[in-house]
């Protein structure tokens, strides 16, 4: 039986979770992977999605069997025992002060394109964004999926505004070009593009609260995954065929440029706020899956209990308060000594990818038949991932190693004072 309230649909869930993928990736990752790989890029998202689902799929069956508002975490401790659900659960939450804060960085800039705001102004933005948040996180899920559905929505309406005004697609730019020649370019593309599908480990913290998580929940997870990726490849013949992109300032405003291009200067407007919903709808679906997380293990006596508490909805609310102050907190450091972007989010990238890897490697001890083969796949495409980022992956590995340290001397601690 579910612990949390159970209203999340198919529609709510597709909304939720292709509203995360998509996040700021569709607004400069498509850009990126055209300058790496040029029109091979095409080829590149089929291929990325091709190799997208069979994790998607894993995630799907373990969401189906294993429901749970513990998310990967849970799932990696059913297999592999606590002490790696704390690991896991550690690493996951790890990605909080440098991940959000640099979404959050990303999300001002479309307002800071429109006016000349100071850092307090775009600091004060920031934080009116993650009282937003937290305001939403007040409702049950449904009401975060009903308005991340209608994100969605404006952001392929945009995509869709663009090919239509822009008459594409065009007879230079074909859908799928010949590849012959360009295979050696797609692994650098698929590296920046991978990326675009971080999200999936987070909506399995939502399994718990649909209504027929057997059913809806693989079924949300697959669609949102496909749909995602059907825009992600239509934003790239766009990119191609309109020339936004070549280098890294091209990149980072390729769709308001494309706008800009067809629409003109009061196409602004609608870049700004198609691109700040997307940061909102890709950062509240993560933000929903820490405080889910930090209540599960509070739920459990894993952490205080305090955190356990649920409001009139049954939602987490205590937990989500945590995640938010956190978050605000790491948001004001980031501006007073004035880190980058990248210097947020270069780290968080490799823990991400060893947390799909766990989660692979959980679905290979608990799942059977195919599936379990599946999962295996889904482990080595992960490792490979991880083996591309290099120093990145590194950085992940050696603080789950720190991590595991610290836990086995805490433990270790715990049974000396219980002998004494």
């Amino acid at each position: 039986m579910s612990r949390l309230s159970q209203e999340l649909g198919l529609l709510q869930g597709i909304g939720l979770l292709s509203t995360s993928l998509l996040g700021t990736g569709i607004f400069v990752i498509p850009a990126l992977a055209a300058t790496a790989a040029g029109e091979a890029s095409l080829w590149a998202w089929m291929l990325l999605i091709a190799l997208v689902l069979p994790v998607a799929f894993t995630f799907a069956q373990l969401g189906r069997h294993f429901p749970h508002a513990g998310g990967a975490p849970h799932l990696i401790g059913r297999a592999f025992g606590a002490r790696m659900e704390r690991l896991s659960a550690l690493l996951f939450l790890a990605v909080l002060p440098v991940g959000l804060p640099a979404a959050l960085n990303i999300a001002s800039g479309f307002w800071q394109a429109l006016f000349d705001l100071s850092r307090g102004q775009a600091l004060a933005i920031q934080l009116a964004t993650l009282a937003a948040m937290l305001l939403l996180g007040q409702r049950p899920a449904k009401a975060s999926g009903m308005i991340q559905g209608g994100i969605a929505v404006a952001i392929i309406v945009t995509i869709a505004l663009i090919w239509w005004v822009g008459d594409l697609p065009v007879n230079s730019q074909p859908l799928l070009p010949a590849i012959s020649g360009s295979w050696h370019l797609l692994p650098a593309a698929l590296g920046v593009m991978f990326w675009c599908f971080v999200g999936i480990e987070a909506f399995t913290h939502m399994g718990e609260e649909f209504k027929n998580p057997e059913r809806d929940f693989p079924l949300a997870l697959l669609f949102g995954v496909l749909l995602a990726g059907l825009v992600y490849w239509a934003c790239s013949v766009a990119v191609l065929s309109l020339h936004t992109y070549g280098d890294v300032q091209t990149d980072a405003a390729s769709l308001p440029r494309m706008l800009d291009l067809l629409l003109g200067e009061q196409a602004r407007w609608i870049a700004a706020t198609v691109g700040y919903l997307a940061c909102f709808a890709s950062m509240n679906v993560y933000m929903q899956g820490f405080a889910r997380l930090i209540w599960s293990l509070a739920d459990e006596g894993k952490l205080p209990a305090p955190l356990a508490q649920r409001n009139q909805h049954g939602v987490p609310v205590r937990a989500l308060l945590l995640v938010i102050l956190a978050c605000a907190l790491c948001t004001g450091l980031a501006q007073l000594f004035s880190l980058t972007v990248d210097d947020l989010i270069r780290y968080a990238n490799g823990n991400f990818v060893v947390i799909y890897l766990l989660s692979m490697a959980a679905g290979w001890v608990l799942l059977r038949g195919i599936w379990r083969a599946l999962a295996a796949f889904s482990a080595l495409l992960c490792t490979l991932v991880l083996l591309m980022l290099g120093v990145d992956g590194g950085y992940a590995l050696g603080l789950l190693a720190l991590l595991a340290l610290l836990d086995y001397a805490r433990e270790t601690r715990g049974q000396r004072l219980r002998v004494t």
